[in-house]
């Protein structure tokens, strides 16, 4: 018979396997951070990259159902991390929201040419995030 820890283990992995994943890739911790509140209020299971790099190699490992990504980031930034995301096998499926500080038309039509699916701009609380959620069909 099955001690009571392992049950409970069991009853967390599937209510998890239900929750959708959202990656954050920022490297400002506070963003990430914040973030991290919102979505998981909006009951989404989140993990976190500081860079590019570690968001490419977090989505071999794991694909999420969803990526918040800043544009401007050391080691690889986010339109570099959306291209090669974009290439990976599996990498069509997650719906890619940009969150940054970069708001002129070229950015933006960059961006959705890369593969993003949806734009919002900093600063950023849990209503936008939301409605944009929302608009992609994330809540």
């Amino acid at each position: 018979m099955p001690r009571v820890a392992e049950v409970a283990a069991g009853l967390r992995k599937e209510v998890k396997s239900d929750m959708k994943s959202c990656l954050i890739v920022d490297d400002s911790k506070v963003i990430r951070m914040v973030a991290r509140k919102i979505l998981q209020e909006l009951e989404f299971e989140t993990e976190e990259a500081a860079d590019g790099m570690q968001a490419l190699e977090a989505c071999k490992a794991n694909m999420p159902d969803a990526i918040l990504l800043d544009w401007n980031m050391p080691v690889m930034s986010g339109i570099e991390f959306l291209r090669e995301l974009r290439g990976l096998e599996g990498g069509q499926a997650p719906i890619v929201v940009f969150c940054t500080t970069e708001n002129d038309i070229e950015h933006i039509q960059e961006a959705i040419e890369a593969g993003a699916n949806e734009y919002i701009m900093k600063p950023f609380d849990s209503e936008i995030i939301q409605a944009k959620f929302s608009q992609v069909g994330l809540l």
